[in-house]
């Protein structure tokens, strides 16, 4: 087993230090964030921290890197309140990978890849074509998190759309199905594969596997 003292991490050069600490976490959520300019141009961002934060009322979060330089994602979602959340297939990971370049403010990431804004009628902020499952959300609130200058964004979701082949009868979304991926690190993306899924745990009682003998193929 290879250690890493906090001194040892302290002393590594910035790519390699970022390297160790964005994956020794474990894998994460990898998504499209689409937002819009003041003038309507779609604007998209690939974020690894987008997660759960309870189911009554639906809300996530993520998070948000110091604004002490321009942020698009930040300024639109604040500005019109709303953003949406879209997973990214296999065959999307380079161009979702491409919108973390830094672009001029204002310039839409989908003129510079292979990715389609398709707004919506009454709805100001573009999903992704061909995301598997896509959710428009609504800016609850901040929380601004001190020790590193950045922002934890809280949201409510108002809409989930997902593509029905994903959706198991007691409402769970299967995602291997729809080929989406997460991401370990900030660069290294990856395609998960459910193992099995199990019943309620409860002390004393055998767990009961709730996809049988069939696996994630059922």
């Amino acid at each position: 087993m290879k250690s890493f003292s906090a001194e040892d991490i302290a002393g590594l050069e910035k790519v390699p230090r970022l390297n160790l600490i964005n994956s020794c976490t474990g894998y994460k959520s990898a998504n499209l964030i689409g937002t819009a300019h003041e003038d309507g141009t779609p604007n998209v961002a690939v974020f690894s921290s987008v997660t759960h934060l309870g189911s009554n009322p639906p809300m996530l979060g993520f998070v948000v890197r110091p604004t002490s330089v321009p942020r698009d994602t930040y300024a639109n979602l604040r500005r019109t309140g709303s953003f949406t959340v879209n997973h990214i297939r296999a065959d999307m990971i380079a161009d979702a990978h491409m919108t973390s370049a830094r672009y001029e403010q204002g310039a839409s990431e989908f003129d510079y890849t292979s990715l389609t804004a398709v707004f919506e009628d009454g709805i100001d902020v573009p999903f992704v074509a061909g995301s598997p499952v896509r959710l428009l959300c609504r800016y609850r609130n901040e929380y601004a998190i001190e020790e590193n200058d950045t922002i934890l964004i809280v949201a409510v979701i108002e809409r989930i759309d997902c593509d029905p082949e994903l959706l198991h009868d007691d409402m769970w979304l299967q995602l291997d199905r729809g080929d989406v991926v997460s991401v370990s690190g900030v660069d290294g993306y990856a395609l998960p594969k459910t193992i099995d899924r199990f019943s309620y745990a409860k002390p004393g009682q055998p767990l009961r596997s709730l996809l049988g003998e069939q696996g994630s193929d059922d």
